[in-house]
């Protein structure tokens, strides 16, 4: 399970180190790729492969379908913790996310987000003005 917010510098090699109490889930084999909102996402194997199925599984006729799954799927690459707990951010990606030097690690439950930190700040300001809009809406849905 990931939660919590960290903050992390990219390094010039394009690397950024992940919080150590995420690493163990993850040397197990990590997928990196293209997010929703101008971030990444960074999944473990298990989850990774999980969701690759759903993906997979889409109707192909669909045109919306069809461009979900090759943002996800194309997008995609396995990543390696090396040993000081960093992975490379391949270079497509960092531009895709739009990531300077500061960065935002974000534990959603089930997978990482990796945001630019102007970014990230940018989006919680948003998002937590709405936040009593989007917890009516949230409720709807029955949380």
């Amino acid at each position: 399970m990931f939660i919590g917010e960290y903050s992390h510098n990219l390094d010039d090699k394009g690397r950024i180190a992940i919080p150590k109490k995420f690493r163990s889930d993850l040397h197990k084999g990590a997928v990196i790729t293209k997010g929703l909102d101008s971030c990444l996402f960074l999944y473990t194997k298990k989850e990774w492969d999980k969701l690759a199925e759903k993906l997979a599984g889409l109707p192909f006729a669909q045109a919306n379908s069809r461009a979900f799954s090759r943002s996800m799927l194309a997008g995609a690459m396995e990543v390696e913790i090396d040993g000081q707990g960093r992975i490379v951010l391949p270079e497509y990606l960092r531009q895709f996310a739009g990531l300077s030097k500061e960065v935002i690690v974000a534990g959603l439950y089930s997978r990482l987000e990796i945001w630019d930190n102007a970014k990230w700040n940018e989006y919680k300001t948003k998002t937590e003005a709405e936040s009593v809009k989007i917890a009516e809406q949230m409720s709807e849905l029955g949380v």
